[in-house]
């Protein structure tokens, strides 16, 4: 697929470029970023040269992770950054990070809602899933003020830095935003 570019009330979402690289090196200099993410620590300079000018475009040519710049809409300094990844069929895993003097704004909560969308309708996404290792509470924090169902613990259920840690899992689904699913739902009757 070749890169989108999605907007929302307050943001601008568009594919990482080689003018993003200075910014995206000092945010994940951040201690919080390195721990809660799987980006290598330390993260130097050339982690982020080849995130951007590597990895990002060849997995968006892959079609197998649509990583995004945040911005303001009105132009400004990058605020974060979000990608969506396919892991199986009908599903896709959106994960994130947040500059860290851009916390606390309604950000990221609103860059997760317009990734759901395009996701819903445009990648005809079924179930749009979140993991964080257990203890991320910020991150926890985003997907439900987003809306999503925190679902559980999967023991094991994310390597991050060589380790298998245990992860938060939930989900969003079409409905939960009313958005039209592309196939019908029957829930388990409990």
């Amino acid at each position: 697929m070749e890169p989108v570019t999605l907007t929302t009330e307050r943001l601008f979402l568009r594919a990482f470029a080689p003018e993003d690289t200075d910014e995206t090196y000092a945010a994940c200099q951040d201690p919080e970023i390195q721990r809660w993410t799987t980006i290598p620590s330390p993260y130097t300079r050339v982690d982020a040269e080849n995130f951007i000018t590597r990895i990002v475009p060849d997995e968006w040519r892959d079609d197998v992770e649509y990583t995004f710049a945040v911005r303001p809409r009105e132009g400004g300094p990058l605020l974060a950054a979000a990608s969506l990844h396919h892991p199986r069929s009908g599903t896709w895993e959106v994960g994130y990070w947040t500059a860290k003097e851009h916390r606390g704004h309604g950000f990221m909560t609103e860059t997760v809602l317009g990734l759901a969308r395009w996701a819903f309708t445009d990648l005809r996404c079924t179930r749009l899933e979140w993991r964080a290792e257990v203890g991320n509470t910020g991150s926890r924090a985003v997907v439900e003020r987003a809306g999503f169902t925190v679902e559980g613990v999967h023991r094991a259920g994310l390597l991050n830095k060589g380790t298998l840690r245990d992860c938060w899992v939930g989900a969003l689904l079409p409905s939960d935003i009313g958005v039209p699913s592309p196939h019908p739902y029957l829930p388990a009757k409990v």
